[in-house]
């Protein structure tokens, strides 16, 4: 006879078609993600948003961003360059601090809007201006820092931001990516400690269905990872150029 857990598990799996489609979703996000580093909140959100409640998306993909960073982190640790790492985290942390405080007290549209424009421009020029003759300073590593806790903490979304400073310092594209995934897995650490703190994971529906998106993450991150070993610098950055720029295109459809 099934016991009472049994039941409430089994009803709270995605039926079929809502599975198949997050799966999807999900598998083409982490791709992305697997190669560049972020951008699963910009891909997979509008098509998770057919079959999910709005409020369920931001701490689901918190949960499966951190699985999916930790693991890269936790394969290739060595790479991650912790002399960036040690300048952009403390930024990061007060820009999410203020990010939180800006939340309460502004309307983020406008913020919202002006950073999709920074961000398209930037994309553009990259990807057909002239090639910089030079690194970022790291001084840059604060400013770039803050702005992205400030957006990670208001929108979800500060990954590109990190992008935008680790594609002009760092040689390797390894390098980028594992110094990308790390500072993406704290700050989704983050997220994920609020949302438990908050009392969001109780949901276990949303719990069950986050188990069962955990082999569409898996896939999309081991595809992601094997076209990156056959991309070079030039094209690893061009690459996360075009993401920055969908994310930049997708924040201003956003902000309207």
């Amino acid at each position: 006879m099934p016991s009472p857990l049994f039941d409430t598990l089994l009803n709270a799996l995605p039926t079929l078609h809502a599975w198949l489609l997050m799966s999807v979703a999900l598998v083409v996000a982490y791709l992305i993600f697997g190669i560049a580093g972020f951008g699963t909140a910009l891909v997979a959100s509008p098509v998770l948003a057919y079959t999910l409640p709005v409020a369920q998306i931001v701490p689901m993909l918190a949960l499966l961003d951190f699985s999916a960073a930790s693991g890269n982190v936790v394969r290739n640790a060595r790479a991650a360059d912790t002399g960036e790492l040690r300048r952009l985290l403390p930024a990061m942390l007060v820009g999410s601090l203020a990010g939180a405080a800006l939340l309460l007290h502004l309307r983020p549209e406008t913020l919202l809007r002006a950073l999709a424009w920074f961000v398209c421009g930037y994309a553009v020029f990259a990807l057909i201006g002239p090639r910089a003759k030079s690194r970022l300073s790291q001084k840059w590593a604060i400013p770039f820092g803050t702005v992205g806790g400030v957006f990670s903490a208001m929108f979800g979304s500060g990954g590109f931001i990190y992008a935008i400073y680790l594609t002009s310092r760092l040689e390797r594209v390894e390098s980028m990516r594992v110094t990308q995934a790390t500072l993406i897995g704290f700050s989704t650490l983050a997220r994920a400690v609020l949302f438990l703190i908050a009392g969001v994971y109780a949901d276990v529906p949303m719990l069950v269905t986050t188990l069962t998106l955990v082999p569409a993450m898996v896939m999309g991150m081991w595809l992601g990872k094997r076209i990156t070993l056959h991309l070079s610098r030039a094209q690893f950055v061009k690459v996360v150029n075009l993401v920055v720029l969908a994310a930049g295109v997708a924040l201003l459809a956003h902000s309207k």
